[in-house]
């Protein structure tokens, strides 16, 4: 028999697992039972009282065979080496799964991936940090795993009518990821244990006959009767393929203007721009759970918020993105005269830092200036202000900043507090670095967020520019129905760079739905070339 059973239950009753386990029991009427198996299903914090409580649901089984935690197993993929070959351009979250479901369907992935694999990068990573050397080919955004690799690992999606969520969850704990994944209402898996489970679903792809090659950059595309037939690679080197999946992720600009200059249709796309915001992570508990300490049994606060403010008669969205309980600000840069940055959180989130981005929504209006460009405009727009940022905080990788309630009283801030942006902070006015559009926006979404959250807005927190790569500033149409580009045959737009996904779940699950078309449409028609 089993039961389940909804309770809602303090902090240390649901996060000390003897505890749970002792009230589980009890309240299925099974207290000293044996045989007995717990399995929680869903667990998430409710903050909104002054009482901290934490919803749990879970399924209390005994004397019966318990079904499996994950149904995903390595033993039902199949040995492909011999199989059709269909190249996937991009080793991140949409090109890794791709290859692992193009496996499954009895096809073989060749992953082509421009930066260096999850060892190798992070010296590259350590040269941006320590010595502000910025390679283009590996840093916070190119290389295994892509830029998720290095972040939050957050796991939270709401596309789940494009796929299936459980399964990319199941694929990534049949790869070494925390089961509490699949019990959280807003899962995440942290930077410190991503690299070893990306590394894993790559080892799945190598062991299954599926290529995986580094150091490799696509620079051109074959096209034959309309059709892509194969890639050419940096170094020289055709590559032939059934098809290929284009999961290049939304800072490989290259691609962009790869596919601008031969003709092959991009659009502009909406995206957003903004700052990232960094609090002491204590101050963010005591607001977030009513508290003037944490309790230990607590994870680190975080916090979503929104706003609709108007500039010049036009209302937009400022909202917060990405954020980062116990958390880290890292340089996201992809070309030397930029700076990015973007956020990240370790498994434990135990940084005394909390950040998050807070940015505002550009319209095909805002990049006008840039209109000689076409379905480009938007992404010269958006390196326009990364290039802006460098420049006023003195050309490396060091961040313009600003206090909070300086930036939004117009006031120079003498001093900056400390922060976790390892290459340093340079105090500027940031509306002289901020589009006007932007900045003014942001002000007035800030002064509404301290409405929102008392103590919000304060000088104890910073406003770090700039955050500028929340989504690809270019769309790749594609059918909506075969997910084949509306032009070039053979050709699969993917994940985040093409404009359909908007993380590791969203993109994970683009990229198996894209080797499912692919498949469905070509396996049948190789003819070896």
């Amino acid at each position: 028999m089993s039961k389940k059973l909804s309770l809602r239950l303090t902090p240390q009753q649901a996060f000390d697992k003897t505890l749970l386990e002792e009230i589980a029991l009890r309240e299925a009427g099974m207290a000293g039972a044996e045989d007995v198996e717990i399995r929680p299903l869903r667990r998430s914090i409710d903050a909104r009282s002054r009482q901290t409580w934490v919803n749990v649901e879970l399924e209390v089984f005994k004397s019966e065979a318990v079904p499996p935690l994950i149904n995903w197993q390595h033993e039902n993929l199949q040995q492909v080496a011999e199989q059709p070959p269909v190249i996937v351009i991009g080793a991140g979250p949409a090109g890794l799964f791709a290859a692992i479901r193009l496996i499954e369907l009895g096809l073989k992935p060749i992953v082509l991936e421009r930066g260096k694999d999850v060892r190798e990068r992070r010296r590259d990573l350590a040269a941006i940090n320590k010595e502000q050397t910025v390679n283009p080919e590996s840093n916070y955004c190119f290389g295994e795993g892509g830029a998720g690799t290095y972040s939050d690992g957050k796991l939270y999606t709401r596309s789940k009518k494009r796929g299936d969520v459980r399964r990319v969850l199941e694929v990534l704990v049949a790869h070494g990821a925390t089961t509490d994944i699949l019990v959280d209402a807003h899962p995440h898996i942290g930077t410190n244990k991503l690299p070893q489970v990306v590394q894993a679903l790559r080892d799945t792809v190598l062991k299954w006959g599926g290529e995986v090659h580094f150091d490799t950059r696509v620079d051109d595309l074959v096209l034959e009767r309309g059709e892509v037939t194969g890639v050419v690679t940096a170094a020289g080197d055709l590559i032939k393929g059934l098809g290929v999946i284009l999961a290049t992720g939304h800072s490989a600009r290259d691609i962009f203007h790869l596919l601008y200059n031969k003709k092959i249709l991009i659009e502009s796309k909406p995206f957003a721009l903004g700052v990232r915001v960094e609090h002491p992570q204590a101050l963010i508990d005591s607001i977030q759970y009513h508290c003037t300490s944490r309790s230990a049994w607590l994870p680190a606060a975080a916090y979503s918020l929104v706003a609709q403010v108007p500039y010049q008669g036009v209302e937009r969205g400022v909202f917060s993105f990405c954020m980062c309980p116990g958390g880290f600000i890292v340089p996201a840069a992809t070309a030397p005269g930029e700076v990015v940055v973007n956020g990240m959180s370790p498994s434990r989130r135990n940084s005394r830092f909390a950040n998050s981005g807070i940015v505002v929504a550009v319209e095909a209006d805002d990049v006008k200036p840039f209109a000689k460009w076409g379905p480009l405009a938007g992404l010269m727009y958006q390196q326009s202000v990364e290039q802006k940022a460098c420049a006023a905080a003195g050309g490396t990788q060091v961040a313009p900043a600003q206090r909070l309630q300086d930036f939004v009283s117009r006031r120079a801030s003498s001093t900056l507090p400390d922060t976790s942006y390892q290459p340093g902070l340079q105090s500027v006015m940031m509306e002289e670095v901020l589009p006007a559009a932007i900045g003014q926006r942001l002000k007035q979404g800030f002064k509404v967020f301290g409405q929102k959250m008392k103590g919000y807005l304060t000088n104890e927190a910073q406003v770090v520019g700039v955050e500028s790569r929340t989504s690809s500033p270019v769309k790749i149409p594609r059918d909506p129905e075969t997910l084949e580009h509306v032009q070039v045959g053979r050709l699969y737009p993917c994940g985040e760079g093409a404009g359909f996904a908007g993380g590791i779940v969203s993109a994970a699950m683009d990229g198996e739905r894209c080797a499912e078309k692919l498949a469905e449409k070509w396996a049948s028609k190789w003819v070896k070339m």
